[in-house]
This record gives C-alpha cells, sequence and structure tokens, in this order.
C-alpha cells in the first residue's frame, strides 16, 4: 500500500500510464496526473477513479506539456511550492514515429519528448526527491532502444530523419540517462531503474500508417499478442511498490524481472557525454 506517498506519472491519462496511474490510486497513493491536455486528463480521471474502487487515494491533475522545456519549469516550480515531498516519479509519457517536427525550443519531437523533457523534470525535481528519501524514480524505455544509435553530430535528426530510428534512439537515451543519473545519486537514498514495458496496446502508434484493408486484421492480432496496458503496467507498478527493489540501482527490468542490456545501452562513457549536452540543450548547469 502507497498510503502517506506521493507520486508523480507523466502521460498518466492514457495507455501504460493511466493503468499506472489506476493501480497506485488503488493502492492509496496521491498520484499526480503530469498531462498535457486538461479535458483528456480530466476524462480518464474519472475512469480511473471509477477503476480504483472505493477506498482510494487521491488523485491530482497537473498541466505538463513535455515538448516546451517553459512548460516543464512551470510544472516543477508549482510542484516544490506545492509539495512537501515526492516519493516516487515514474517518466512515463512518450511520443512514437511522429512525423518530422520540432518542439517549441527548436528540437527534433521525439527526442524533446521522450528524453529532453524527462530529463529536465527530473533534475529539476531532484533536490525534492532527495528531501523524500527513500524515493524512486523510474524511467520507461522500449527494447526497440536496440535499433537506436546516439550520433552527437546529429541528434536533432537535421542531417536525416528516420521515424523509426528516431524512437529508438530516444529510447536508447532513456536507458543511458538512467545509467549516468544512478551514479549521481549513489549515497542519497533515490534509486533509479528503467523498464521496457513491451508490445502494448496503446494509442502510442497514431502515427504509424497502416493501410485500411489491414485494419481489421491488425487489430485482431494486436488482441491476440500484444498486451493490455493493465498487463503492460506491471513492471512500472513493481518498481514503484516492490520491496524486492528497495536499494536496487541503474537496473533495467522486463517482466519485473532484471533485464541484461545491449553494450550500447550501458556505455559509460556515451551516458556521460549525453548528460553534459543534454544540460546544455535543456539549459542546466550542475
Amino acid at each position: 500500500m502507497l498510503r502517506g506517498k506521493t507520486i508523480i506519472v507523466t502521460g498518466a491519462n492514457s495507455g501504460i500510464g493511466k493503468a499506472t496511474a489506476a493501480e497506485l490510486l488503488r493502492r492509496q497513493g496521491r498520484v499526480i496526473m503530469a498531462c498535457r491536455n486538461r479535458e483528456r486528463a480530466e476524462k480518464a480521471a474519472q475512469e480511473i477513479q471509477q477503476e480504483a474502487g472505493p477506498e482510494q487515494g487521491e488523485l491530482v491533475i497537473k498541466l505538463l506539456d513535455l515538448a516546451s522545456l517553459k512548460s516543464v519549469r512551470i510544472f516543477c516550480e508549482e510542484i516544490i511550492k506545492e509539495e512537501s515531498r515526492i516519493d516516487i516519479l515514474i517518466n512515463n509519457a512518450g511520443i512514437y514515429q511522429c512525423p518530422y517536427t520540432k518542439s517549441e525550443d527548436g528540437f527534433e519531437m521525439q527526442f524533446a519528448v521522450n528524453h529532453l523533457g524527462h530529463f529536465l523534470l527530473t533534475n529539476l525535481l531532484s533536490d525534492l526527491l532527495k528531501r523524500s528519501a527513500p524515493s524512486r524514480i523510474i524511467v520507461v524505455s522500449s527494447k526497440l532502444y536496440k535499433y537506436g544509435e546516439i550520433n552527437f553530430d546529429d541528434l536533432n535528426s537535421e542531417q536525416s530523419y528516420d521515424k523509426a530510428f528516431a524512437y529508438a534512439r530516444s529510447k536508447l537515451a532513456n536507458l543511458l540517462f538512467t545509467l549516468e543519473l544512478s551514479h549521481r545519486l549513489e549515497e542519497t537514498g533515490v534509486t533509479v531503474n528503467a523498464l521496457t514495458p513491451g508490445i502494448v496496446r496503446t494509442n502510442l502508434g497514431r502515427h504509424v500508417h497502416i493501410p485500411l484493408l489491414l485494419k481489421p486484421l491488425f487489430n485482431l492480432a494486436s488482441r491476440a499478442f500484444f498486451k493490455s496496458p493493465e498487463e503492460g503496467a506491471q513492471t512500472s507498478i513493481y518498481l514503484a511498490c516492490s520491496e524486492d527493489v528497495e536499494g536496487v540501482q541503474g537496473k533495467c527490468f522486463a517482466n519485473c524481472l532484471e533485464e541484461q542490456l545491449l553494450a550500447k545501452a550501458t556505455d559509460e562513457e556515451v551516458a556521460k557525454k549525453l548528460w553534459d549536452i543534454s544540460e546544455v540543450m535543456v539549459g542546466i548547469t550542475t
């Protein structure tokens, strides 16, 4: 049970984030839904409260647009002002294979939302997380990280853009971020771990084009072979709640078990360099 604990879940209005928020609320946590669209968040909140049952915790909606560094800063200022503690931060939100667009700060959108927005969010909330220790940070990555590469000469995909590669790169960045952050959090009482949820039926694939004639077949196959959002959320919930991972630092999990990563996701030198460049991109110094 999570009575007395405050949890932030980004992208909590749909998919894995929504299922995660519902379960944490059912366990009587105080869940802050960090969402881009208030209307969709309010609709999701009603559904989450119905799912969570009578003995539930508290649900709070806060606006957060991870594609806007200004929005991230405003969100964090409000959290620091209004919340006495943050026990768990779940960096869940993401976008998948969108056409080439740039964020309002001029960054390729998938890299901006999936990596940079969460990078800034976590850094700005780190002092509050440390004051709340023992506390946990959870980073939702993807097995598709395996197809990504960190090209420091073209992080913004201005020389070339492949939407699948860009997504994979952003998910690799999540793992490298987790690795470097784990070193920086040693002896603080704050742990950070990542997870890969598997293939889940969510609206994440809304930018993926499926021919009209194949859609019925695809929908049938997805119901047969893809995880439900509730199944996809299990590792996030495990990392948030389980005593088994108390004190565990800098690991990646799948299906609630530790996952062995490829060497590209455990490269200390690349992780440090990505951190330093990310600091410059989001405008922070440490």
